[in-house]
């Protein structure tokens, strides 16, 4: 089997080589190899649509899919025209043709003939509906976390995934990272003993400041009654939605909503769907969750715009005697067990960490269960080609979403949770889960897509 660390520098220098012929680092253009032109393409191959093209969406995602030979990235969509205009250039330059489509609604480009597959990066509020019409249209969905912004999206959405039979991915690459996997090759296989607590921490919100809640004139090029689509009606600003290179179309920055909660959870959320889910995979929880949960936590004084929790402190108790905790720091898994613990930092200084770095040469035995070593990108488009499991299907990234959720539910309520994760519910402080669900702005109803 591959090396986890020779698994994660591939995907990695796949990425460098996609954002290099997008032009997205460095200078000037690259040339795909034919093989990703069509001369040699291979005989299975999927299509798929970009849904969104901001910072994540063309940075991250559509540049993963630009550099996989069997991936053809056929259309781009966003309600911002000048993002469209951008996105499709890219594509085109890419491929060396003019052939990608363009759709400001993702209703139309869902109806496109030879689709196959759609990469979800919009604002988290769209996520639900957008996942639940694509999957009924009988494309595969890879959709970006956090998931859902409430709790019964992520329900409506697990079901309707194991329902359609479709390929449900929700797109986080943490599972990939080779600290993560080493980590987990080793939990997983007893060399830390019985483990008996994790440790998460993301980061602070990037970025300063509160916004500016100040009413702007909406942009020519943006239709902003489609980007808010089933969230509250809010008058524009700048600071709501995303910035935008007018003269190149290219997105600038960290977008606002991110720090919204019409919009999103904030990093309880946004991090919390990748960390705390490697650690509810090696906790054997990845579709269930905690039994308890309690937390602190700290906002933003009433009136910002930028709202969404500043920091917190969460405790999770698991039914098997396991406890994670959980809090704004900076991005790592620590694990502890009767034997020592590992420390596995992610985006952040640090690296790997042991009560012995000696553990970090251990010799695997033939009987120990590997991890898998695929990218993110990989893991989803061979689970549509051979039909394979996805790291995070939607089953776990609803219960890690939802478990974001509960602790957020936990703070705000300021009271200590008990969660039935079989029923699903809150079992003594039922009233906590109002925190947890939100309302549709007319005519989007999420009963019409389930």
């Amino acid at each position: 089997m591959e090396k986890p660390e020779q698994a994660y520098q591939q995907a990695m220098n796949t990425r460098r080589q996609a954002l290099k012929t997008l032009g997205l680092t460095g200078s000037g253009f690259f040339i795909l190899p034919s093989a990703l032109r069509g001369a040699e393409a291979p005989s299975k191959r999927v299509n798929i649509a970009m849904i969104g093209t901001g910072r994540q969406g063309i940075q991250v995602n559509m540049a993963s899919f630009l550099g996989m030979a069997n991936v053809r990235v056929i259309a781009v969509c966003d309600v911002d025209r000048l993002r469209l205009a951008y996105a499709k250039s890219l594509v085109d330059q890419a491929y060396e043709n003019k052939d990608c489509q363009s759709f400001t609604d993702f209703r139309e480009a869902f109806e496109l003939p030879g689709l196959d597959a759609v990469m979800i990066s919009t604002p988290d509020h769209w996520h639900a509906i957008q996942s639940l019409m694509a999957m009924k249209k009988g494309l595969h969905v890879c959709c970006e976390k956090a998931m859902t912004c409430h709790f019964e999206e992520g329900r409506a959405l697990a079901d309707a995934a194991k329902k359609s039979g479709v390929v449900f991915r929700l797109d986080s690459e943490c599972r990939s990272n080779a600290y993560m996997i080493k980590t987990a090759d080793l939990v997983l296989n007893g060399y830390l003993g019985k483990i008996r607590r994790f440790e998460v921490g993301v980061p602070h919100e990037m970025g300063e400041g509160f916004g500016n809640p100040a009413p702007m004139p909406v942009p020519a090029h943006l239709d902003y009654e489609m980007w808010l689509g089933p969230a509250p009606e809010r008058p524009y600003t700048l600071d709501r939605v995303h910035q935008t290179d007018l003269k190149s179309g290219a997105p600038v920055g960290r977008p606002g909503w991110l720090r919204i909660p019409d919009y999103a959870a904030g990093m309880i959320n946004n991090w919390g769907g990748h960390l705390i889910d490697v650690a509810n995979f090696i906790n054997g929880t990845g579709h269930s969750g905690p039994v308890r949960i309690e937390g602190t936590g700290t906002f933003p004084e009433p009136g910002v715009l930028w709202n969404t929790i500043t920091g917190f402190e969460v405790r999770y108790a698991y039914a098997n005697g396991v406890q994670l905790d959980y809090k704004i720091d900076k991005p790592y898994l620590r694990i502890e067990g009767d034997d020592g613990w590992i420390q596995a930092h992610w985006h952040s200084e640090g690296g790997l960490q042991a009560h012995d770095r000696k553990i970090f040469s251990t010799r695997f035995r033939d009987s120990d269960k590997r991890v898998p070593t695929r990218s993110d990108k990989q893991d989803f488009i061979e689970a549509i080609l051979n039909g394979s499991d996805v790291m995070i299907n939607a089953e776990a990234g609803h219960r890690v979403n939802s478990q974001c959720l509960l602790g957020l539910a936990a703070i705000k309520s300021g009271k200590a949770l008990e969660w039935d994760p079989v029923a699903e519910k809150i079992t003594n402080h039922p009233e906590a889960a109002a925190h947890m669900t939100g309302t549709y702005r007319d005519p989007w109803d999420l009963k019409t897509f389930i």
